[in-house]
């Protein structure tokens, strides 16, 4: 494979895998939280317990690990070329999608895990206080996650025009 041929797979992968997290953040942000919002303390915990355990799955894994592996192979297909053309933007994007990345671990993660241990082997004791330590905190969070992630697949789309332009 030629390398131009593999730079340019490597920035179309690492702009849908970026896209597909993107897109799934931003869902939770402005559909799946705010309908969340209107219910009660029990179904937040249940609902997220259960999103927790169905979204880990080879899908998920497949965009969300593959979007730094792309654009970290698409950083190292574009260093040769100097500052000029597109590695900038591509720097810039996995900074941003790592940023996210640490984001999530450590606080989206870690409220999820918290979730899960509240009253585990039997009925929350308060939902009301559980619900408040994990909803606004994990919501926060996820609108940084999804603006890290935006501006991630902005500048992997700036990539590839400027890797067009060159």
């Amino acid at each position: 494979m030629r390398v131009e041929t593999a730079r340019l797979l490597s920035m179309v992968a690492a702009t849908i895998t970026t896209g597909l997290v993107s897109g799934l953040f931003y869902a939770f942000a402005v559909s799946v939280m705010p309908g969340l919002a209107r219910t009660g303390d029990g179904t937040v915990i249940e609902v997220m317990r259960r999103i927790n355990v169905a979204i880990l799955n080879g899908w998920f894994v497949l965009g969300y690990v593959g979007a730094p592996l792309f654009t970290a192979l698409a950083v190292g297909l574009h260093v040769g070329e100097g500052w000029r053309g597109p590695l900038g933007p591509l720097v810039g994007a996995l900074v941003c999608y790592v940023a996210a990345m640490v984001v999530t671990g450590r606080v989206n993660i870690a409220l999820n895990n918290a979730l899960e241990r509240a009253g585990a082997g039997g009925p929350v004791a308060d939902p009301a206080a559980v619900r408040r330590a994990f909803e606004g905190p994990w919501v926060r969070a996820n609108v940084w996650r999804t603006v890290l992630c935006t501006v991630a697949l902005g500048l992997l789309a700036w990539a590839l025009a400027l890797h067009q332009v060159g």
